[in-house]
């Protein structure tokens, strides 16, 4: 090492999520631009008995990128490696954005990703760690899409992982918690660039839970939203189309009604809760007219977060959509908890990856959401409780990347590949360099420091 990696590092870093609900402060905060840098990091870390996260552009909300020693941002770490356009592959390092790839570099080259979720300013390592996903039948989480994984585990060692070099590693770093190295390239199977054909319309809830296998391959990638407190949801079908991309003469009046209204709204619920039902009712019915619109697959598949929000997702048997979400209404039904809108509900392909949600069989996510107005605190806690009850009646699965509580007794059971998992990340990791209190919980880890 040529010189002590302390100096690359800052102290007095104040790292808060996006939303504004989890914080920390690193003893060191870290920026590496070269891999180099990173190896030095790692090998300051090993000297001095220190954990190390890394972390992507601080969207989840949760604590799963918190730390009090070593904190690493990959968002100068950001390069294309290389492009193989006969092959529809790319590959970048680990702090590339969604946002980046679909603005600049995939465009470039005539090529998009085949499903991404409802947010694009994540990093592809954290997207991948996390189990980020989209929705459709035949599409699985993000990590599905990837070829080739480079990473630097704690020794210092780079390793390159794909499905034929180490099959189970693969299957393990694929959806890795950040618990296995630093991500530092991914290679994505991609596929040359489209436009999506988007028809909204509302619809009632039982009516599409009726008919959900009709509704889910009707179209390349469903979803819906419900509307608590309404027996109505918003659908909406994309399809690949040759169409060309229409301008939404709308933008604004959403712009204005979706989010400065709606925080102030919301706001004056937090003093009168009875109100919440009235605005979620106001909010369906101006979403609900039919409506088509064409436009780049990124741009279809992004979803406006809104405003600062506590979310909890989890992922259930495909079969049990009805029976769960039924659930869910009669629990705010009879609570008269002023839930908000929008229930998102989507649908993923099966995979074999030993932490994705999708493990083993098709996928339905349902994701809830408390906003909260002027950064205000909204309670939520009754909320998140009931509903992790209900689905973990039928084997639900949370999202790595969101608020839960699972230990790991209750995980290994929900994972039939947790205990191989665990023994592999022994084996990268045998001092739990890349643990923190999230980790620990998870894993049931409490690994001493030298």
């Amino acid at each position: 090492m040529n010189r002590d990696a302390r100096l690359l590092g800052k102290s007095g870093h104040f790292f808060t999520n996006w939303a504004t609900t989890y914080s920390c402060q690193p003893e060191l905060f870290f920026e590496p631009t070269t891999t180099e840098e990173i190896r030095q990091i790692l090998a300051c870390a090993r000297d001095r008995g220190k954990k190390v996260r890394v972390i992507g552009k601080g969207h989840s909300p949760s604590d799963l990128a918190c730390t009090t020693d070593y904190m690493i941002s990959l968002e100068k770490y950001n390069r294309v490696r290389s492009v193989d356009r006969q092959l529809c592959q790319i590959k970048v390092e680990g702090g590339m954005t969604i946002q980046e790839l679909n603005d600049n570099v995939l465009p470039a080259n005539n090529m998009a990703l085949s499903v991404q979720g409802s947010v694009s300013n994540l990093t592809i390592a954290g997207v991948m760690c996390t189990g980020t996903h989209g929705t459709g039948e035949l599409h699985g989480i993000m990590s599905t899409c990837v070829k080739e994984f480079e990473i630097m585990t704690a020794s210092g060692d780079i390793m390159d992982i794909t499905e034929e070099t180490y099959p189970e590693l693969f299957r393990a770093v694929s959806v890795s918690l950040g618990a296995f190295g630093v991500i530092l390239t991914v290679t994505l199977q991609c596929e040359p660039a489209y436009n999506l054909h988007q028809s909204q319309y509302g619809c009632k809830l039982d009516q599409v839970l009726e008919n959900l296998n009709v509704h889910i391959t009707a179209s390349d990638h469903f979803r819906f939203m419900w509307f608590p407190f309404t027996d109505s949801v918003v659908c909406y079908h994309a399809k690949r189309t040759t169409k060309a991309p229409q301008n939404d003469p709308s933008w604004f009046w959403n712009v204005v009604v979706g989010y400065y209204v709606l925080e102030f709204l919301l706001w004056i619920s937090t003093f009168l809760p009875f109100l919440v039902c009235y605005i979620n009712r106001l909010y369906y019915r101006l979403h609900c007219a039919p409506k088509e619109c064409v436009d780049r697959g990124d741009r279809i598949f992004n979803f406006d977060c809104l405003f600062k929000q506590y979310v909890m997702e989890w992922a259930i048997p495909r079969e049990k959509t009805a029976l769960v979400l039924k659930d869910i209404e009669a629990w705010i039904i009879n609570s008269n908890f002023p839930a908000h809108f929008p229930i998102e509900v989507r649908f993923v392909k099966a995979d074999d990856i030993y932490l994705s949600p999708a493990y083993g069989r098709e996928t339905c996510y349902i994701n809830i959401i408390m906003y909260r107005p002027y950064n205000k605190y909204v309670p939520f806690e009754e909320y998140w409780n009931a509903f992790a009850d209900i689905v973990l009646k039928v084997g639900g699965r949370p999202h790595w990347a969101k608020d839960h509580s699972l230990t790991a007794d209750r995980l290994r059971s929900l994972y039939p590949g947790w205990d191989r998992f665990c023994q592999l990340r022994l084996q990268y990791d045998p001092n739990g360099m890349f643990l923190n209190a999230n980790l620990e919980r998870v894993f049931g880890l409490f690994l001493k420091r030298k």
